[in-house]
């Protein structure tokens, strides 16, 4: 009963967001394609529910050439080299373009999301979708990341987000699945909504 009131709400909410999205990706593919040329948006591949993997919508933040950026920057600066392996994240990422920053402190590179919930793959509010080298990092706490639809927020993202260390964020996801409510995802989307605002832990 749970997982279809939850689906259903995930549908609705997003069938009433698809009116606003659609100027906002007009206005941001201006943008994109004054400041860095290159393709709107792109795909990952991301582990989903069971283990299953599927392809993420997300708006380009980086640069075309990004892959060779990241090599360069990581063998020239150990400090970076560091971060990068201990969060495969990097708070001053030299790939990141100028509009793709700004996306990004607004979460709005997060938007084309929609689609991945509207096809099922993933839930407005659950554990934040990793890549295949990340599952190594949850030990026996994947199991319970594999049992919920990846979100487009959740627990991490009002809990930091990108400042909250790896261990933290592993914790936070095995919480939101043994505890989840459905009055726990209201709490957390109305705390995305504030943490967008004040754009805090995103980079």
């Amino acid at each position: 009963m749970y997982c279809v009131m939850k689906r259903a709400a995930d549908v609705a909410i997003c069938v009433l967001l698809l009116p606003v999205v659609g100027p906002c990706f007009l206005l941001i593919a201006l943008l994109m394609r004054m400041t860095s040329p290159g393709p709107l948006f792109y795909q990952h591949r991301r582990v989903g529910q069971h283990g299953e993997y599927f392809r993420m919508w997300k708006i380009r933040t980086m640069c075309v050439d990004n892959e060779a950026r990241l090599r360069e920057h990581l063998a020239s600066d150990a400090t970076a080299q560091v971060e990068w392996e201990k969060n495969f994240k990097l708070k001053d990422d030299p790939r990141v373009s100028k509009v793709g920053r700004m996306l990004r402190k607004t979460s709005l590179d997060e938007l084309p999301q929609i689609w991945n919930v509207l096809a099922g793959e993933m839930s407005l509010i659950g554990p934040r979708p990793i890549v295949e080298e990340e599952i190594a990092r949850y030990d026996g706490r994947f199991l319970y990341y594999a049992a919920a639809k990846p979100g487009v927020t959740g627990l991490w993202q009002v809990s930091g987000r990108s400042d909250c260390d790896y261990a933290s964020r592993t914790k936070l996801d095995e919480q939101y699945v043994r505890e989840w409510t459905p009055w726990m995802d209201v709490k957390i989307l109305a705390r995305t909504v504030v943490a967008v605002g004040k754009c805090r832990g995103a980079y």
